[in-house]
Parts: C-alpha cells; structure tokens; sequence
C-alpha cells in the first residue's frame, strides 16, 4: 500500500480515479446505444453497432498477438474503420501510429521504422505504397473483404484491457523545416484532456457533431474523431476535402467546431455565396486566424453565422494553449490577441529559461494534461524540449497587457537582418489585410550586406497590385527594415501546403533559390 500526504492509497483507490478513451465511448454505448456514432456517405453506425466493431477489432488484434504498448502501423484514408482501430487499440492498451500517406516512400520507411510496429494495417488504396517500403517480416492486414470476415469470425471481446489513462494510444508524426518526421506520443489522458478543453471553451455539447475531412493521420481529425466518441456526438467522416459534401453536412446537421484551414475556406465561402445556403448550428468555424485573410475570415463566419475560432495549438498539446477566442460573426477584429486555453498553464520564455516581460516576444511554454508524452525513441530532442516541468514549442508570443497572447513567429522563420530581428508574420499579416492580396507568405533569403533580408512571395486577388503597391503598403504600417526586399507574384495554386493548409515555406524558399516561381 502506497502512501501520498499521510494518506493510504490502494490499487482500487488509484483505478477508481482513472478512465481510458475505450471506456468513456462504452459509457456512450450505453447512455444512448442507437444513436447514431459514425455517418459515411449513405451509411450510419450506431454507437452499439460501432461498439461490437470495435470489439471484435479488439479480439482479431489480440488474435494476432498484438499486447498493450506494441505499435500499429495505420495508413488509410479517412473511413469508418480508422476509427474502429483506434478504439479497439485504446480497449487493449495498444498505441495506433498514423502514417501520412502524402509523404515520399524515403520519409514514410523511417515513420514506420521508427515505431518498430507488430502489425501493419493498410487500406487498398494505399496497399503498393506499403509493398514498395519492404517492411519485411512485419505482418500486413489489409482493409477490405478479408478484414471484415475475419472481424466477422472472432468473438467479440468481453473487457477492457487494465489500460492507465497514461498510456499511449496515438502517434501522429510533426515535421519541420530540417530533418524527418518526429513522432509525438499521445495518452489516453491527453486525449480526454482535448475533448474537455473543446467543450469548455468552445461550448460543444453531445449535441454538436465533427465533420472529419481533414486527414486522419492529423490532429485536427483523430483528436476531435475522439473526443465525438467519448462525449456521445456523431462523426461525420468525409474522404478528404470536398466542400459540396461539406457544405450538406453543415446544412443537415449540428456542428461543433467547423474546421476549416487556407485552401479550403474558399471552397466553402462560394459555395455559400452562389447557393444561398445556411448552416444549420456551428459553434466555432475556421482556425487560426493569422493565416488567412481577414476579410475572408469574416466572410465565411458571416455566411455560417459562426465564431471565428482564432486557435493557436499543435499536435503536441491539442487545441492549447490559446484557442480560447472566439471572434463574433461576420466581426473584422482590431486585435489578433488569443486567449489562453482551459486547462493548461503557460510562460513566455528567453533563451535562458527566464520569463520575459509583458510586450517582450518570448517562447511559448506550456504543461497541463492536453500535452503529448514525449517524442518516440527520440531522447535528446525530449531533453532539449521539457525543461522545468513545461513543455518548450518553438513558437514566440507576447503578453499584452490585457492578458492577451500575440503571435509573432516561430522561433525558427525569425529573420536576422542587420543585427534586427524580422518576423514573418508581422509582415504577412498588412499584407493579407489588403483585398487586393490573396495569399502572401514572407520567406528569408540570405543577402551580402545584410545577412537575411525578408521577401514576400504574393497571390493577387487584383492583377493590378504591383511591387510598388506592395512597397506602399508595407511602407505605412512596418518600420523601414522590415519591409520586403523583394516580391515575387505567384498564382494560389502553386503555394505548396502541408495537409492542414499551412503554407511550407522552406519549400517556397527552395522555389525562390531555383527561380522556380512563376504567376
């Protein structure tokens, strides 16, 4: 028997004060087994018809030896049964690793060794991707006929594995500018954690369903995929982005948070606009409103009579650690201030670990029970990145005296020009405040003089816009040095984008070098 401040703590006591992601879905089940969990196309899953998938999923993978802690290899489109293998690894302790099909074939063998699976499961889709990897003696399941009669042929499991809420239950894999995928642990905590930090802040109610277009190898899916689940709410799982369907979905059905990223609001917004359709109940719409056009951004929260929800998160802590403003429909704001998640505590730090002053850029620190549990097999980049007790992003705010949060960069796109520090998003944001721009991103680009000059690189909405308008524009609003260097027009389309829609600059940098940019 364990003792914590004088007091005996038993192995029932510390059970009794834990839940894992299987078991709250079974709590759904059995508050509301005909509701429906999952809608696909012309096809529903009750919550009772979802449990018996998932358990009888749970049985084949025990069948195939898979126990708690060992990692599966998924790499499917978005679909019902990506859910159902999340659920079934959460009942028996098992850790789902979720491969980005849109990485090379060099990028995707290092994401599956680097986990060292038991098993791989693979949709038919994607099948000659994983057989040109040579993953060797790994066994291989392959969604489709033979998987569903073989889920058919098991029993379906009876309990739940003895799983701590601290376990892992997902990985979803973050790049950066250099080097390859990282692989960031989720638990089953952080992933409760997530689904709390949704409905608190962004009023959600079991009520309000999740559009799941997004890929599933993405946060911005499997944490709110799950956190729909365990709060008794239906997924709406889309295979990939399709702003028709979209659009149907957010017609017919309640909606909790409307994701939607650059690249895809547009889409939306003229589907609206020419249809004249409404949407029937969204709590927030959009996503981090210092990516997209503010015009635009009031726009799409006009046409859905929705917040525009102005987040700052990532992969490694969820929708924290500021996701909490919600701006009024159709509202162009003065500010871009965000405001601090639930459940989460946060420091701006210098490069010493010591807090900065309000109105001084800092690097984000953060820890509450949304944050991942570490990089996999990467112990120097753990070291390097939880320090203290906090968990360090990489990414610079500062605190206004409001108690606002502002974005100013991340750490590593600073531009250093002539011994000044240039933030990219300083820049881009007067850009895209001008309807005449589209799409702007400002990339560094090394220079004799001055080390790093910035450069803008501009999709026009007005064939008009010239480098002078730029110039002029940049002029009134930023000190001399930060203003752009140069400009580059290109067309929308030939931004290149990560999955979520954010714009990769260091490929557009690549772009720059090679003379590649083109309008």
């Amino acid at each position: 028997m364990a003792a914590r401040n004088g007091r005996p703590v038993t192995d029932d006591v510390i059970r009794t004060g834990s839940l894992s992601v299987y078991e709250l879905f079974a709590a759904q089940v059995a508050r509301n087994p005909n509701g429906v969990a999952i809608s696909q196309l012309n096809e529903t899953w009750t919550y009772s018809v979802l449990q018996d998938r998932v358990r009888r999923t749970a049985a084949l993978l025990r069948g195939l030896g898979i126990m708690p802690g060992q990692r599966i290899a998924l790499m499917a489109e978005n679909r019902h049964e990506y859910a159902e293998i999340e659920l079934a690894a959460a009942m028996i302790g098992a850790i789902v690793a979720c491969q980005n099909w849109r990485l090379a074939d060099d990028e995707l063998r290092h994401c599956i060794n680097l986990v060292s699976p038991s098993l791989v499961i693979v949709s038919e889709r994607y099948q000659e991707a994983i057989n040109r990897l040579d993953t060797g003696l790994v066994t291989c399941l392959t969604l489709g006929d033979a998987y569903e009669q073989a889920s058919r042929q098991v029993e379906p499991l009876a309990n739940s594995g003895n799983v701590d809420p601290e376990d892992g239950l997902v990985i979803l894999y973050t790049s950066g500018t250099t080097g390859l995928p990282k692989g960031a642990l989720i638990s089953h905590r952080a992933e409760i954690a997530r689904m709390a930090v949704l409905r608190m802040d962004l009023n959600v109610t079991r009520e309000d369903g999740f559009v799941a277009w997004a890929p599933m190898f993405h946060m911005g899916s499997t944490d709110q995929v799950l956190g729909a689940l365990m709060s008794g709410a239906t997924v709406h799982i889309v295979d990939g982005f399709n702003a028709d369907r979209i659009v149907d979905i957010m017609e017919q059905h309640a909606i909790g948070w409307m994701l939607l990223m650059p690249g895809s609001i547009e889409p939306v917004v003229e589907i609206l606009e020419k249809s004249g359709r409404c949407a029937k109940s969204i709590r927030a719409v959009g996503a981090m409103i210092d990516l997209v056009p503010l015009s635009l951004a009031a726009k799409l929260s006009r046409l859905t009579n929705a917040p525009y929800l102005n987040s700052f998160g990532a992969t490694e802590t969820g929708l924290a650690p500021a996701s909490a403003m919600l701006i009024p429909p159709g509202e162009m704001p003065e500010t871009l201030s965000k405001i601090q998640s639930s459940l989460c505590d946060v420091r701006l730090l210098d490069p010493d670990g010591h807090d900065v002053p309000y109105g001084t850029p800092g690097e984000v620190a953060v820890r509450g029970p949304t944050v991942f549990s570490g990089y996999w097999n990467a112990d120097d980049v753990n070291r390097r990145d939880f320090q203290g007790g906090w968990f360090r992003m990489g990414d610079l705010f500062q605190r206004s005296v409001n108690g606002g949060f502002d974005f100013v960069d991340r750490a590593k796109y600073m531009i250093k020009s002539g011994g000044e520090n240039i933030y990219p998003a300083e820049i881009e944001r007067v850009l895209l405040s001008d309807k005449r721009i589209r799409e702007a991103v400002v990339i560094r680009r090394k220079d004799a003089h001055w080390g790093e000059i910035p450069i803008a690189c501009i999709a026009r909405a007005d064939k008009e816009l010239t480098e002078a308008d730029v110039d002029s524009l940049c002029r009134g609003a930023l000190a001399g040095y930060k203003r752009p260097r140069g400009v580059y027009f290109m067309s929308y389309d030939a931004f290149p984008r990560s999955t979520t829609g954010k714009i990769l600059r260091h490929e557009i940098e690549v772009m720059v070098q090679m003379g590649q940019i083109h309008e």
